[in-house]
């Protein structure tokens, strides 16, 4: 479905009955991201967009429109017209930034919090200047080259590399997914809502009274380090390194990333009158 909130609309897939669980693609990706684990989550109802600038949401061609403050605003104002008071929200990588900020914004809605292969933020300053200024220059790259020079690109940095061992058909599809977005829309979304954008939360993680599942991939040393600097400070939480797996966990060891966080959430799930309240 289409849903008009604050001025664009965005495409949902709503799925399902149960506690609600809203998840949260990453950059490039799009509400398809998570076809894959609707089954292990079928004691759920699952909520999935596609952020602005991905997959069929609009994307509005001032880049301010995608910050982070206003991705949140949107994303409750989505959870209102469905009528959807509390929810467990699940987030990779970009998703997993915004999931945070969303938790850290309402507690009060939400009731568990699935955070894989994510940041709290960049500490320090001059770092985060140097990010925004490498991703204006990658947007510039996007706009310049189009989506397909761009996607060759993204799929063979570093941080991608394990994926390599994956089925040519999950390869393929990746692929796939990844050119249906557009070069503006992916360009505004990565200067919009870059990680060199956000603030760090970080330490507001303290007063975070909700549980925690954090997942990375131990191939994925730098998320693994941020992942436990997140659980040293969050006060109910589960780390989770998962075996053989880089930076997409859901993708590269799909039936442990399903067990674990289905597991989770109805370990943690409230019952219809808590979730209504």
């Amino acid at each position: 479905m289409r849903l008009a909130v604050n001025g664009v609309t965005y495409h949902v897939k709503r799925q399902g009955r149960g506690p609600a669980v809203l998840l949260l693609h990453g950059f490039t990706g799009s509400a398809d991201t998570w076809a894959p684990h609707l089954d292990a989550l079928e004691a759920f109802t699952t909520l999935r967009i596609d952020f602005l600038g991905h997959g069929a949401s609009d994307a509005p061609s001032d880049a301010r429109r995608y910050g982070t403050e206003a991705c949140i605003d949107d994303v409750l104002a989505l959870l209102d017209r469905l009528d959807i008071p509390r929810f467990a929200v699940a987030g990779y990588s970009m998703g997993g930034r915004v999931a945070m900020r969303l938790a850290l914004r309402a507690p009060e809605r939400v009731w568990a919090l699935v955070l894989e292969s994510t940041s709290p933020g960049i500490a320090e300053a001059a770092e985060r200047q140097a990010r925004v200024r490498q991703d204006a220059m990658l947007a510039a790259r996007i706009r310049k080259e189009g989506v397909r020079a761009f996607v060759e690109h993204w799929e063979s940095i570093p941080l991608f590399s394990s994926q390599s061992r994956l089925p040519e058909k999950t390869r393929q599809a990746l692929r796939s997914q990844r050119l249906k977005n557009t070069a503006e829309g992916l360009a505004n979304s990565l200067q919009g809502l870059g990680a060199g954008t956000q603030a760090p939360v970080l330490q507001s993680l303290r007063g975070l009274h909700l549980p925690v599942l954090l997942l990375a991939g131990e191939l994925d040393a730098r998320y693994c380090m941020l992942a436990e600097e997140m659980a040293a400070v969050l006060p109910c939480n589960r780390l989770l390194v998962v075996p053989g797996a880089g930076h997409a966990v859901h993708l590269e060891r799909r039936p442990a990333f399903d067990e674990a966080v289905a597991g989770f959430l109805l370990a943690h799930a409230p019952t219809a009158s808590e979730s209504a309240s």
